[in-house]
């Protein structure tokens, strides 16, 4: 296949719709344009790649209805599409798919150029800003390999529980949680999330061989 296979498919998908369209027009793939309404570029590619995603922001100075076309058996668009069309939405530019595999072709607009307003989540906002100021330090690099975890606010809390146990051995909840001024110590002992615990009777607890083995890793 060759990009202008997609050509007169989606020619006669805009013709149908009341569009003159000519092709190669000042760089520009594919320019069609209704009455008095604004001019629709198109830009054709076989594949989603940077490079057509770089020619059609480049195609925004032109018109704001710019869309890259493509075939619809593009392999990127079948294992990416929910990210692709994001991008593209954030992007303002419209995502438009070619099946040349029949006589009339195949021509299906997935996403009209609009002003992306992005919808905020407040709880994930929330949940980001309080692991920031409640984290200790700047313990992990940015960009890192994070293979065997990240220093999360409350891995520092289990390691400062696990320290503890350590040093002073079995230990009431509440007595850990007076010493460390830590009131989700309780919690953290019996959710257990590393493994690192181990239950001795009712609110006492006692560092894992686990445990003693693991936190060394985390200096």
């Amino acid at each position: 296949m060759k990009e202008s296979d997609l050509y007169l498919p989606l020619k006669r998908f805009l013709e149908t719709r009341g569009y003159e369209v000519k092709g190669e027009v000042h760089d520009c793939d594919v320019l069609a344009r209704r009455n008095n309404e604004e001019a629709i570029v198109v830009e054709l590619k076989l594949s989603l790649n940077l490079d057509v995603v770089l020619q059609a922001v480049a195609r925004l100075a032109l018109t704001s209805q710019v869309y890259i076309g493509i075939p619809s058996d593009c392999r990127t668009l079948k294992r990416k599409k929910k990210r692709i069309v994001k991008l593209l939405r954030m992007l303002g530019i419209g995502l438009i798919t070619i099946n040349t595999g029949n006589k009339e072709g195949d021509v299906k607009v997935l996403l009209v150029p609009d002003k992306y307003k992005p919808r905020k989540s407040k709880h994930r906002q929330e949940r980001m800003l309080r692991e920031f100021v409640t984290r200790v330090g700047d313990p992990n690099i940015g960009g890192a390999s994070n293979r065997k975890g990240l220093m999360t606010a409350y891995r520092q809390k289990v390691i400062s529980i696990a320290h503890f146990l350590e040093k002073e051995g079995p230990t009431k909840s509440s007595d850990i949680t007076r010493e460390l001024a830590e009131p989700k110590t309780w919690d953290i002992l019996y959710r257990n999330v590393y493994g690192w615990f181990d239950r001795v009777s009712r609110g006492v607890y006692k560092i894992s061989s686990r445990g003693k083995q693991e936190i060394a890793q985390w200096k």
